[in-house]
């Protein structure tokens, strides 16, 4: 099949959905390509019910609930979506750009925008022996990277490993239906908002929540694949054994670009560099947005690429559009 359109969005995350949002505003047709087989990204496919905080006007909305909405509002504008394909190509046809999907479908397009947040993902697992015999014990129990439903954790003993925003926003809301929580961490310094590091300590303070701090990883125990127990170690090698039914390893993702790092764009340390003022990269007509892109005083939050991608639509209509004023105000 062969398309033609405004332009290609690259990635149906929160970022992307937004940008499809944005183009309609300026009156731009979209076609969006996702590997993954459903809209959403990360949101969707690894944290659907995790709680997000910087979406103003919600103190708190759950990740599925934020992408329903961000497709309701994509879905007047009609983007036609090509969900489970890679964009594999990439090459200039004249004034515009011709994007090559990896089932042979070619989509011809004045803009591109990447929204592809960190590329392809999965997580970076704990260096523990025998790990590989608790993963994938089904829900709320063994090793897990990922929660989707909250449900499937209540009355449960959970180890909590790591300092991040996941690990902390997880630890507040399982708390709220695990038997125990226990958090694994360091040092007693967490990398989370400081919003969200203030609620875990005062949770800690009520006794809701353990801290278990200095301490990180060691060893795991149980039986034919069943969890029991998480053995945790000071960097003085003391050892302490923690009863639980599962353990969740926070450690960030691994993230591979894939055939986006092979399209000649500006890159810094697996990053693609763009204007701030634009959201352009190095390519015409390619511009970037949420955290694909990088440039100086860039913020990684869903609020901040929101507003990439508003700026991005801006200048695909600069694109497809040239010389054509612009009178937009909302």
């Amino acid at each position: 099949m062969n398309y033609e359109t405004d332009v290609v969005v690259v990635g149906a995350g929160p970022v992307g959905l937004f940008a499809v949002f944005e183009c309609g505003m300026v009156k731009l047709n979209c076609h969006v390509v996702d590997a993954l087989d459903a809209v959403g990204g990360q949101c969707a496919a690894l944290y659907p019910e995790k709680p997000i905080y910087d979406v103003p006007g919600h103190p708190s909305i759950l990740a599925a609930d934020l992408i329903e909405r961000l497709k309701e509002q994509a879905a007047p504008f009609a983007p036609t979506y090509h969900l489970g394909r890679q964009m594999t190509g990439l090459e200039r046809a004249g004034e515009a750009w011709r994007c090559t999907l990896s089932d042979g479908t070619t989509i011809t397009a004045k803009a591109v925008i990447v929204a592809a947040g960190g590329g392809a993902f999965g997580p970076n697992r704990p260096p523990l022996d025998g790990i590989e015999a608790y993963e994938g014990k089904g829900p709320g129990a063994g090793v897990a990277y990922f929660v989707t439903r909250r449900e499937d954790y209540r009355g449960k003993r959970v180890v909590i490993a790591g300092g991040g925003d996941s690990a902390v926003d997880w630890a507040i809301s399982l708390a709220e239906v695990a038997e125990k929580i226990m958090v694994v961490h360091r040092r007693p310094k967490f990398r989370a908002a400081p919003e969200s590091e203030a609620r875990l300590k005062a949770l800690a303070d009520a006794g809701t929540i353990e801290l278990v701090v200095p301490y990180q990883l060691h060893s795991l125990e149980g039986e034919g694949g069943k969890l029991s127990a998480v053995v945790v170690a000071t960097l003085g090698g003391q050892t302490r054994r923690l009863e639980a039914d599962a353990l969740l390893p926070f450690f960030g993702l691994a993230t591979e670009l894939g055939p986006i790092a092979e399209w000649g764009l500006g890159m810094d340390r697996n990053l693609i560099t763009v204007d701030p003022a634009t959201m352009a990269t190095t390519a015409p007509g390619i511009l970037a947005a949420g955290d694909i892109c990088t440039y100086p005083g860039k913020l990684k939050l869903i609020l901040a690429g929101f507003a990439e991608a508003a700026r991005a639509a801006h200048t695909a209509h600069d694109v497809a559009h040239p010389g054509e004023a612009l009178h937009f105000e909302r």
